[in-house]
């Protein structure tokens, strides 16, 4: 009943329109990707670029939309990503289309997270539910850089962002200019808070390249994972808002050691600690957005510049040893859940 009543709260729809912009933006930009680094000799260094281009500058542009909340992010975001598109059927060089989608890419997740965290009413669901969309869109434009669909497809189709972004737009308030979150421990420095809900994005970031999955081997195994982190981004926020986000930070954190460690071999039982994991994606942004909360733009903008500080060690080094792969996952889990039990203030609710 909990969970129905959070999936029907007031503005919800804000957070599934953004679902869709997410799905279609990821499909068009890993579709991209997938195709400039099939036989590259640079594999590496194009989705490095990317990445630091897509996440890094979104702090900069949520800040920017702080300030100019008028300013439709997600417009820009979809028209870049067309432009994106046709320089690359154009064949311009492959970075000229490379920074531009990857631009358009920050400013569209500063849209869904202006739009989904100002409406909300201080709940994590809608921004959770936006921030899901993004996993099922990376697999599906994965596999459609597989086949023949030419990419002059791909114009059209993020094109159809663009009612969803303005359908969206319609549940803003523009005269409130302060969000409702309220989350953070009052006894804990605000600095100390963004800094340590930052540390948790960095080893979310960087253990989710880690997590052991010998068992992923087939294509339907790899869209099982995927759709497997989108709904625990999902269901991250819902249950916090549902039971409280402290007792949903913390235990989904801790349960989810065994299962990561010991599914390495286990597709079911690993997919269950790649679920509880990806749980704390919205309990990170609502701690930040609860420090900043007249500029929820800056507040998403520094989780996406840790996410990319995360990934960083992973295009330069690699854990070969198992044991001290899982030794690390079990040690930054439960740093995590600490620092997590010690920041969130305490709820008083069941």
């Amino acid at each position: 009943m909990r969970i129905l009543n959070v999936l029907k709260s007031k503005n919800i729809a804000c957070g599934y329109l953004y679902f869709y912009a997410h799905f279609i933006t990821e499909i068009a930009c890993f579709y991209f990707l997938s195709k400039v680094t099939s036989g590259s000799n640079f594999i590496w260094l194009i989705p490095f670029i990317y990445d630091g281009l897509a996440f890094v500058p979104q702090n900069l542009i949520g800040y920017i939309n702080d300030l100019k909340p008028k300013l439709n992010t997600g417009l820009i975001g979809a028209i870049l990503m067309a432009l994106a598109y046709v320089f690359y059927i154009l064949g311009f060089n492959v970075i000229i289309p490379l920074i531009v989608i990857a631009i358009g890419n920050a400013f569209l997740h500063v849209s869904g997270a202006e739009n989904t965290l100002r409406v909300s009413e201080g709940k994590l669901a809608h921004s959770a539910i936006f921030v899901g969309g993004g996993s099922f869109g990376v697999i599906t434009g994965k596999l459609l850089a597989s086949t023949s669909i030419n990419p002059i497809i791909m114009i059209p189709l993020i094109l159809t962002i663009m009612p969803f972004v303005l359908l969206a737009d319609t549940y803003r308030d523009y005269s409130k200019k302060e969000t409702k979150f309220d989350y953070a421990n009052k006894k804990v420095s605000p600095y100390l808070i963004v800094i340590l809900s930052i540390f948790v994005v960095i080893v979310r970031g960087y253990m989710g390249y880690g997590i052991p999955t010998s068992w992923n081997k087939t294509v339907l195994q790899t869209v099982l994972l995927f759709v497997t982190m989108g709904i625990g981004k999902c269901l991250g926020g819902i249950l916090s808002d549902a039971y409280g986000i402290r007792r949903v930070g913390i235990i989904s954190t801790l349960l989810a050691i065994p299962f990561l460690c010991f599914g390495d071999d286990l597709m079911v039982v690993s997919l269950i600690g790649v679920m509880m994991f990806s749980m704390t994606m919205s309990i990170t942004l609502a701690l930040l957005a609860s420090i900043y909360k007249d500029k929820p733009g800056l507040a998403f903008g520094f989780t996406t510049i840790g996410l990319f500080l995360g990934t960083v060690p992973i295009f330069f080094m690699t854990i070969t040893s198992k044991f001290a792969n899982i030794f690390m996952i079990i040690i930054m889990s439960i740093v995590c859940s600490f620092i997590l039990g010690s920041i969130i203030k305490k709820e008083s609710r069941l």
